[in-house]
């Protein structure tokens, strides 16, 4: 386990001024047109929210998108969509991934009769390789980091004509990545008419995890368009923490993670935000925080061993996430000062986002196990 501390910082760069809303409906529109399309359910969980001093916490299951137990197809069939309307003729395209991303790209690329070579890592999870190749696409596992896979990625794809669709934004690559952050932005919509459906509250805080950065770009870019004093939390592991070094930066600019990349968080595991998504995360997060793994399996398990009166929830290890730094907001006491900032309180709603369930199984039924 870990020995690095759990840190926060209040963003210094925050800008609240209200952006105008993209292409939202037209995004939704083609989302809704893609076989097996459903909205996600919002979940109250009262009783997790009475145990931590909170008034209300709503969750979206993101697990239950597509059946593909994760959000980022949202996110990849826009972009494949929009290179498509753009007059790009794809024959392969390619992406690097710890799963879910590569997944999505593979899944899309599937449905439109497209080939796809994911580049992983040779550390990832053999059940997340094989739901890959079971989309149809090829995976070629590289030595090193997700930034090496995605390194490698780009190579292949220039050297053999590839179409690259990554989420993460580098240097001469911002279009698509920006793309896909935009097809994110479905979720956020959907909440809000499930939230006037269902009588619930509006939140006041949303917490959401991040790895380089797109899902939780979408999320800042959601909050900037309300007029309101909506706040935003984004959370990391305490070994991959970019975001939080790049807010901690003199001139907040995008710098790496100094720690080992080594967590069960594995769709949050990397060292470098993307670039794309920093200039939306700079001036649209209230607070960046990361936890330990520990705090994630509690996260995992709390929602599958639900507070009187919840449902059972199943979310994998990145999916808790956002679950687990509202759990140290609350729970943590060096994290207070965060907690006063927020205004989080018996009055709070709070808005969470599970972006996974159980990718892998043996995984998650060996962490979520209790003594009991």
């Amino acid at each position: 386990m870990t020995h690095r501390p759990m840190r926060f910082r209040i963003n210094p760069f925050r800008d609240r001024s209200v952006v105008a809303p993209a292409e939202r409906e037209a995004i939704r529109a083609f989302h809704a047109s893609l076989p097996g399309f459903a909205p996600t359910p919002l979940v109250p969980l009262p009783g997790l929210a009475r145990s931590l001093g909170l008034g209300l916490v709503l969750l979206k299951d993101e697990g239950q998108r597509f059946g593909l137990k994760a959000f980022k197809s949202l996110g990849a069939s826009w972009a494949i969509h929009r290179l498509r309307q753009s007059g790009v003729k794809l024959d392969t395209v390619s992406a690097a991934t710890e799963g879910n991303h590569g997944r999505a790209v593979a899944w899309t690329a599937r449905q439109l009769g497209l080939r796809a070579v994911i580049f992983m890592t040779n550390r990832a999870s053999p059940l997340r390789v094989a739901a890959i190749a079971n989309e149809g696409a090829e995976v070629c596992l590289v030595d090193g980091t997700y930034e090496d896979a995605v390194r490698t990625c780009a190579e292949q794809s220039a050297m053999h004509g590839w179409q690259v669709v990554a989420d993460v934004g580098y240097d001469g690559y911002l279009e698509i990545p920006r793309w896909i952050t935009a097809g994110y932005s479905t979720i956020f919509g959907e909440s809000v008419e499930q939230q006037t459906a269902q009588g619930l509250p509006e939140p006041e805080v949303i917490v959401v995890q991040a790895g380089v950065g797109g899902f939780a770009a979408a999320a800042a870019e959601y909050v900037r368009e309300q007029s309101r004093r909506l706040r935003l939390v984004v959370v990391e592991p305490v070994e991959a923490d970019p975001l939080l070094e790049s807010a901690l930066s003199p001139n907040g600019v995008p710098t790496p993670s100094t720690g080992a990349q080594r967590t069960l968080m594995a769709g949050l595991n990397c060292s470098s935000v993307s670039l794309s998504a920093w200039p939306v995360l700079r001036g649209g997060v209230d607070a960046f925080l990361t936890v330990r793994d520990d705090w994630a399996i509690d996260a995992m398990r709390r929602l599958a061993h639900p507070a009187p009166g919840d449902g059972s929830v199943v979310a994998g290890e990145s999916g808790a996430a956002g679950l687990a730094g509202l759990l140290a907001l609350m729970e943590h006491p060096p994290f207070l000062p965060a907690r006063e900032h927020l205004g989080l309180g018996p009055d709070s709603t709070v808005l969470l986002v599970v972006t996974e369930a159980d990718t892998d199984p043996v995984s998650w039924r060996r962490l979520t196990q209790t003594k009991d």
